[in-house]
């Protein structure tokens, strides 16, 4: 299964931006969809596939970080 995940734009350099994911710094395409420094964003697979508010992206970092609590 794949999931995206959120994370802050923190550089663009053409259609490549620096995301930044609760300190984990990667790379990501950023030519599918219009973004800028400080935009929260989903991606997937290596792209950025959506921007998203403040709000929306709070509430997707605490469901992750609820399940990562969990135990089997």
């Amino acid at each position: 299964m794949c999931v995206a995940i959120p994370g802050t734009v923190i550089k663009l350099d053409g259609t490549k931006a620096t995301v930044d994911f609760a300190g984990n710094i990667v790379n990501a395409e950023a030519g599918l969809v219009n973004v800028k420094v400080g935009d929260k964003v989903l991606v997937h697979a290596g792209c950025i596939i959506q921007t998203m508010d403040e709000k929306l992206a709070n509430e997707m970092e605490e469901l992750f970080n609820e399940i990562e609590g969990l135990t089997i």
